[in-house]
């Protein structure tokens, strides 16, 4: 891995597709620009279409050349994510890099369209039952990538079998760094299936470091203000939070560089919390065996989305009856 490697070692990405979740701000705005400025075909998936559209002219100010297409995507419904899944399909016939980042961070509990915690749902089981509908075109796209977009919180988070959803207790940072731990064992699970299976597809995860932005403004609006962590968040973004542009590396790199490998978390070098991307160690969890293997069990249960690595995938009913938007 090089030393200080930066967006201008992304290769050129000519002929390639990517998909974006949650493209119109933050981390996913900022892979945006990186991706269509190296001149990939840039799906950005987005909840908000018309916050959507104002990011793409911002895209395209910065370069009028770029390729964009916006196509609709809640992920806190799952009925949105098969509608996605099968858009895409009928528009491309090809997939190399999917970039699960969209996301929720440290709020209220509230149940997504199909009665998950929600961010449990927004943040992992969308992007599981996404990566899983898309996994025919990835892996028949040579050298594709699943990349799955995770947060320091995950260093000490856990994954709550008894209490999967919060419903007995519920603690939105605990809840949040489930959710964070729950992107980082999906992929590098995913990424022991997919070389199982002799695919050449990757996964893997990442996290920005501390970076301030709509996350935690998002969080803070959500969550009454408080103002302990209104200070918190003063103090880190004046004294130790690093811009967007630094933020963004890790996931980049992860996605794009040629010597990126399949079941690692990356992250800043400097404390795990600035600087440039290097391989680092995530949580006891990703070694567990047993626990990436009943998760994913569970994932499969809840969203009705069974993968086939070596054949037609299929869908099942999900184990939590679906309710009404």
């Amino acid at each position: 891995m090089k030393n200080k490697w930066t967006q201008q070692d992304i290769p050129d990405l000519t002929g390639k597709v990517v998909v974006v979740t949650g493209a119109n701000s933050g981390l996913g705005l900022e892979s945006t620009k990186a991706l269509a400025a190296k001149r990939a075909t840039v799906v950005m998936a987005c909840r908000n279409l018309e916050k959507a559209e104002q990011a793409k002219l911002e895209v395209l100010a910065a370069n009028p050349n770029a390729k964009l297409a916006i196509m609709p995507l809640d992920n806190a419904s799952l009925a949105s994510v098969r509608a996605f899944a099968h858009a895409f399909k009928e528009k491309y016939d090809r997939l190399d890099i999917l970039l699960n980042n969209a996301g929720l961070m440290a709020i209220p509990r509230q149940e997504t369209e199909d009665g998950f915690e929600m961010q449990l749902g927004v943040n992992h089981l969308a992007h599981f039952a996404l990566t899983g509908l898309l996994l025919d075109v990835l892996t028949k796209t040579p050298g594709a990538r699943i990349h799955n977009t995770s947060s320091s919180a995950a260093f000490n988070g856990r994954i709550q079998l008894d209490d999967l959803m919060g419903e007995k207790e519920y603690n939105r940072w605990s809840a949040y760094g489930q959710s964070k731990l729950a992107n980082a064992l999906f992929a590098t699970e995913l990424n022991r299936r997919l070389q199982s299976a002799g695919h050449d597809s990757i996964a893997n995860s990442s996290h920005p470091g501390l970076v301030m932005g709509n996350l935690q403004a998002n969080s803070l609006a959500e969550s009454g203000t408080p103002l302990l962590e209104r200070i918190l968040y003063s103090i880190g973004q004046l004294l130790i939070a690093q811009d967007i542009s630094m933020g963004v590396l890790p996931q980049l790199y992860a996605s794009t560089a040629p010597d990126a490998k399949g079941g690692v978390f990356y992250g800043p070098k400097t404390l795990r919390l600035r600087g440039y991307p290097a391989e680092q160690k995530c949580n006891d969890a990703l070694d567990d065996a047993t626990l990436r293997k009943r998760f994913w069990e569970i994932s499969e249960e809840l969203t009705g989305v069974t993968y086939a690595f070596s054949a037609e995938q299929t869908e099942r009913t999900p184990a939590r009856k679906l309710q009404s938007a």
